[in-house]
């Protein structure tokens, strides 16, 4: 599947994945993709949609945080490489 970008938001902690992802949804025509956790308790939120949305989505998280962000990134025009790992990992966690 070709996507136009990817929205990756880094947090500590489920609950804040939750508020980030249900920030994002409510700010831009985005769609939640899965999300990695590692050790740590640190979080990582993959959304995807046009570039204009996934960045307005991101920025929205970024000017007005609902939790502590770690990291925030946009990758425009992902490479089939990348899209084939995050679609592996919804896949794995049954959230697509």
């Amino acid at each position: 599947m070709k996507y136009g970008a990817f929205g990756l938001v880094e947090v500590l902690g489920s609950c804040n994945a939750v508020m980030v992802i249900d920030q994002m949804l409510k700010t831009a025509d985005v769609s939640f993709r899965t999300w990695n956790g590692k050790c740590g308790g640190h979080e990582v939120v993959f959304m995807s949609g046009d570039v204009s949305a996934v960045t307005a989505a991101v920025e929205s998280v970024k000017q007005n945080p609902p939790c502590d962000i770690i990291l925030v990134a946009v990758i425009s025009n992902p490479s089939e490489e990348t899209v084939r790992l995050v679609e592996e990992d919804a896949a794995t966690h049954h959230f697509a």
